[in-house]
């Protein structure tokens, strides 16, 4: 009989990465640029998804990832993640490295099959969607990445407050005695939704440096300008609530090893 419990192989750990990453990108910037203000019909109601279909998009691609690839990789998609977990003591910091590279690759080759795409395009689409940010995180007044026009200060608190509430969730609802393991994917990504919901005005919702080094890259001089925050900060954010749910909710601050069915985020 073949055994199905043998450990996946570090090479597919992090094939799992890459491609959950992508997922998360290619989707949820297709939605963004493509699909969140699609101009008006006969009546004039709007056509586009909004803030409403972008902030969905986040947490449904998450969630499809989550539940495919998560029991081989542990679904972390997000370097924030990876330190976040590292530092509550539930991924060992010697292996963090290689998922950090591996879901930057990923959210890459995601944001350039859009440019891909949008070579294809109707008229300046490419042009525009790149002058335009594409869809990067940013801040300050007239900034492509801040809706609201929410200073740098503003982007600072956001990106740390909610990463660490994102990473509170996760090693909440995936703890391997109390956590829900069936459930886990579905309160991760429905909580990566709300976190949209409530920070895409103030800085285009980053909590996530692959997602903002995906978009920067093609984003143009401002985008990459501001991206040290959407790097600094959310790993700040990750890494305080890993310490911090260590430090309140672990006995004596020892972690056992999460099972493959609770290490889905």
């Amino acid at each position: 009989m073949t055994d199905t419990t043998t450990e996946p192989s570090t090479a597919t750990k992090l094939v799992a990465e890459a491609l959950g990453t992508f997922l998360l990108v290619f989707g949820s910037i297709s939605v963004a640029l493509f699909a969140s203000d699609f101009g008006t019909g006969p009546n004039g109601t709007s056509l586009g998804v909004g803030f409403i279909g972008v902030s969905l998009a986040f947490g449904l691609t998450l969630m499809a990832g989550i539940y495919a690839w998560g029991p081989i990789s542990g679904g972390h998609f997000n370097p924030a993640v990876t330190f976040g977990l590292a530092a509550a003591g539930r991924f060992a910091w010697k292996d963090a490295p290689g998922y950090i590279i591996a879901q930057i690759v990923g959210g890459a080759v995601g944001t350039t099959l859009i440019v891909l795409i949008g070579v294809f395009g109707p008229g300046t689409w490419l042009a525009d969607a790149q002058n335009g940010g594409f869809a990067s995180n940013g801040y300050g007044e007239g900034s492509f990445g801040s809706p609201g026009g929410f200073g740098l200060g503003a982007a600072i608190i956001a990106e740390v407050l909610f990463t660490a509430i994102f990473l509170l969730v996760i090693l909440g609802v995936t703890h391997p005695q109390r956590g829900t393991a069936g459930f886990a994917g579905l309160s991760i990504g429905l909580t990566l939704t709300f976190i949209h919901l409530a920070s895409i005005p103030i800085d285009n919702t980053s909590v996530n440096p692959a997602r903002s080094i995906a978009t920067a890259i093609y984003g143009g001089p401002e985008a990459l300008g501001q991206l040290w925050v959407f790097l600094l900060f959310p790993l700040v954010g990750g890494l305080l609530a890993g310490f911090l749910h260590r430090a309140l909710f672990e006995a004596k601050g020892t972690v056992p090893p999460a099972p493959k069915t609770a290490r889905v985020k």
